[in-house]
């Protein structure tokens, strides 16, 4: 193998390695946005668990209707719990950077 052979698949792991790192880092901040939401509809326990999962899972599912934030929104709304989505984007923002400093501590 050439040296540039060598480069091209150094660069094509690290390539793969961020991707499943940022695959990791958005699950992890969907699951703490769904947690934060299942507190804020009164949730706890493993209706909170699931419902964190729920949050995770639309995010998955490329055919889903409704992306994390909608879904958030649209739930929260349906509990009666009055929160502006300027307040849900912030703690989406948030729970992003913390994702990826337990994701780097890891």
């Amino acid at each position: 193998m050439t040296t540039f052979d060598d480069k091209e698949k150094a660069s094509e792991n690290k390539y793969a390695h961020d991707k499943e790192t940022q695959f990791i880092v958005h699950a992890r901040a969907h699951k703490l946005l769904g947690l934060w939401a299942a507190g804020k509809m009164g949730l706890s326990g493993k209706a909170a668990e699931q419902y964190a999962d729920s949050v995770v899972v639309a995010d998955l599912n490329p055919t889903a209707h409704h992306h994390v934030f909608e879904k958030v929104r649209n739930d929260l709304l349906a509990k009666e719990v009055h929160i502006t989505d300027h307040d849900i984007k912030a703690e989406m923002h948030r729970l992003e950077h913390v994702a990826r400093e337990q994701v780097a501590g890891n």
